[in-house]
């Protein structure tokens, strides 16, 4: 017996696009400015918004998050290249019934066999490899997947597995085709999605253009999108209020910005959001000196995690575990028991003693200071509060150099462990601990960049997963935080809020509150001019 759970979420898709289909227009170029070169075209090598947001928009998943619900959540999934799925009586099958019709690009059809490719990709087996996989630890339950027919298709788990549908709606999670190898795809990436890769030159931009043939009939909207490459923050904000740009990059106003913004250009319609994106920091655990485990804690201890949000953020975001805090995340710490662990509590006169006592104990103070050099991404989101973290690490007497990383060399620098202390942020793909427990902590994973390994963890992470009572499960979920955090595996120093800003023209461009990664097909945005 299967249950089937896709005739929810269909009604959901035809409510909401029906509500607002009549109102939209076709035609015009969307104009966003893009914060930096993206390291590649291809979604599943890449690690980072810059890739997902100007890519997405070319590609379908089997499901997807409805771009018209700003929380990612179960309910809130709905079909894309799969129109119905269901799942075996045992919890261990997954099988999707695909799409009529639908084709590449290049108009070669998409088959049940476009699925096996791309699932082989992410878990190493097939014969054409990724460069890079960072999600690869996303689908290690995944035992094989069979095409049952031209049309139809199944995931074979090793156990159960309920969130692979959450993992599977991700912009991270697209489709790709069996005929184009990996290697073309990060450079010419071809989709099935509403628009078709242009151009890519480098500190210029990207152009995509309108697909005549997308398969669902009178989308996308939009002629185009140009996302023209503008790395100084400032001058994107002033180009953005002369019109020369419709839209921002998401999450690049900040909220001293946005109130410049709103200043001068009182028509721009702002949005601000949660980002389910962390900044903190990363420790090489296996090289002096921070293979002391006294010097990760003495390191934790010292920051002020207030004052970052009240300089960054004019007080305006939040203090987290691991997963995104409530109410915009739905599996974070509570404060009775985040503020319990070691250095997140708000007394930070208190913990910088305990920190000053560590690193007398391994033999600095005030006459030995520590020298290091904090190693950051160069855009501001990272840059900014790097400066801040090397001020407040003087309180124990580590002197602390900023270095400035190109996000072409960032994700690779810090793959091979070529840093002692990393500023860094963390945008989780889904809002559910298999995501960012397997890829953040797991021990064999390509994002796990400090690491941190514990098996014992590892097994609760394994546990959780499998788990179908909710609130049993989430009881699980804040046990594996609070020792993530006591463990110093990747320090929180906060949750981040940012605002997206649009000229007033633009609509249907709904700001996802728990992810950076998944509200960017682009298809329902229109032009009202």
């Amino acid at each position: 017996m299967r249950t089937v759970l896709s005739a929810a979420t269909l009604v959901a898709a035809l409510v909401c696009s029906g509500g607002v289909a009549l109102a939209q227009k076709s035609g015009g170029v969307l104009k966003m400015y893009h914060r930096d070169n993206p390291p590649t075209l291809s979604i599943h090598e890449s690690s980072t918004n810059s890739t997902v947001i100007p890519m997405m928009g070319l590609f379908n998943n089997l499901v997807v998050y409805n771009q018209n619900v700003a929380q990612n959540s179960p309910q809130s999934i709905i079909p894309d290249l799969a129109k119905s799925w269901a799942w075996s009586a045992d919890g261990k099958d997954l099988t999707f019934k695909l799409q009529e019709g639908v084709k590449w690009h290049d108009g070669k059809p998409f088959t049940a066999k476009d699925v096996v490719c791309t699932f082989d990709l992410l878990t190493g087996k097939g014969e054409d490899k990724l460069r890079g996989n960072p999600r690869k630890t996303w689908y290690t339950n995944v035992d094989k997947v069979t095409a049952d027919g031209e049309l139809e298709v199944t995931v074979h788990l090793n156990r159960p597995q309920p969130s692979l549908p959450s993992l599977l709606a991700s912009g991270y999670s697209p489709m790709y085709p069996c005929h184009v190898p990996a290697a073309t795809m990060r450079t010419k990436p071809v989709g099935t999605g509403p628009f078709k890769f242009v151009e890519f030159k480098q500190n210029e931009g990207i152009k995509v253009t309108r697909n005549p043939d997308y398969w669902k009939k009178g989308k996308p909207y939009l002629d185009g999108i140009d996302f023209t490459i503008v790395p100084n923050r400032g001058t994107a904000m002033l180009s953005f209020m002369s019109g020369r740009f419709d839209i921002v990059f998401p999450w690049e106003v900040t909220i001293p910005l946005l109130k410049d913004i709103k200043t001068q250009m009182p028509t721009a319609a702002c949005q601000v959001t949660s980002m389910n994106n962390t900044t903190n920091l990363i420790l090489n655990r296996d090289a002096p000196p921070f293979d002391n485990p006294d010097l990760r804690l003495a390191l934790n201890l010292a920051m002020d995690r207030k004052a970052f949000i009240d300089i960054l953020n004019q007080g305006d975001a939040l203090l987290g575990g691991t997963m995104q805090p409530p109410t915009d995340g739905v599996w974070g710490l509570p404060p009775e028991i985040f503020t319990t662990v070691p250095g997140y509590g708000p007394d930070v006169a208190k913990n910088r003693e305990q920190a000053r006592e560590l690193m007398k104990k391994a033999g600095y103070g005030p006459d030995k200071h520590l020298a290091l050099k904090v190693s950051t991404r160069g855009i501001s989101l990272y840059k900014d509060p790097a400066v801040i973290l090397a001020g407040q690490l003087k309180e124990i007497w580590i002197d602390a150099e900023v270095e400035i990383v190109e996000t072409a060399q960032w994700f690779t620098k810090v793959g091979r462990k070529q840093y002692t202390v990393g500023l860094n942020t963390t945008g989780n793909g889904v809002d559910d601990p298999d995501q960012n427990y397997f890829e953040n902590f797991s021990c064999k994973s390509d994002r796990n960049y400090t690491g941190y390994c514990n098996p014992e963890i590892e097994k609760l992470m394994e546990k959780q997963s499998a788990m179908t009572d909710m609130a049993e499960r989430k009881k699980l979920v804040w046990e594996i935080d609070k020792k993530l955090l006591e463990d110093n595996a990747r320090p929180v120093i906060m949750w981040n809020r940012a605002a997206i800003c649009m000229q007033p023209f633009v609509k249907g461009y709904v700001a996802n509150v728990n992810s950076v990664y998944n509200g960017f097909r682009f298809e329902d945005i229109w032009l009202d001019k």
